[in-house]
């Protein structure tokens, strides 16, 4: 009979198993998200209002937000370009729509580089995401909220995780809302 070599040491005994654990994501909850709404104040307020209401009530990503255009708000939907430039439609509640309008009430129409922008920086120009990460780190220090736990993406987990718990909202309408391709995606949130 032939017979196999078989080793004297097993080479896999010093390797590490891999986690099968995914790490819970991070997520305000809804006390700690009317304390970040709270704290925004000065001059863009009603620019900053807008865009963490936005994220806390639609789970955008940040490159979403930052590349929404006046003409893709209509009534009570907003359409964003999101990853792999696949279009998907979100329906704004009575506190995004309100939000938004106080914004564009104050929103700079003189001088304005980039006219289709939304939200736009203090040059006048379409807000970078570098800008938006700083304005919600600085309203969740303000906030008291600890700012290394704390992004604009756990803001995302934030919408998503509410929507689940809070708003009767099912899995396959969470994935839609996300604009996520893969359903095993939107599963994170829900094992809340």
């Amino acid at each position: 009979t032939n017979k196999a070599k078989l080793l004297k040491v097993n080479p896999a005994s010093e390797l590490e198993s891999p986690k099968i654990l995914k790490r819970l994501p991070r997520y305000l909850n809804i006390e700690e998200s009317k304390q970040l709404l709270e704290a925004v104040n000065g001059k863009n307020r009603e620019r900053d209002y807008a865009i963490l209401t936005l994220f806390l009530n639609c789970g955008l990503r940040l490159s979403e937000l930052v590349n929404i255009n006046l003409n893709r708000i209509k009534d009570d939907t907003l359409t964003v370009i999101g990853k792999g430039d696949k279009e998907r439609t979100i329906y704004l509640n009575n506190a995004c729509k309100k939000a938004i309008d106080m914004y564009r009430k104050v929103r700079p129409v003189e001088g304005v580089k980039d006219k289709k922008a939304l939200f736009l920086s203090e040059r006048k120009q379409r807000i970078s995401p570098k800008t938006v990460q700083y304005i919600v780190k600085k309203y969740i220090k303000e906030a008291g909220l600890d700012p290394e736990r704390y992004s604009t993406h756990k803001l995302r987990h934030t919408a998503a995780t509410l929507m689940y718990k809070h708003g009767k909202v099912d899995i396959r309408a969470l994935q839609r809302i996300l604009g996520h391709e893969s359903i095993s995606t939107t599963e994170i949130y829900t094992h809340v």
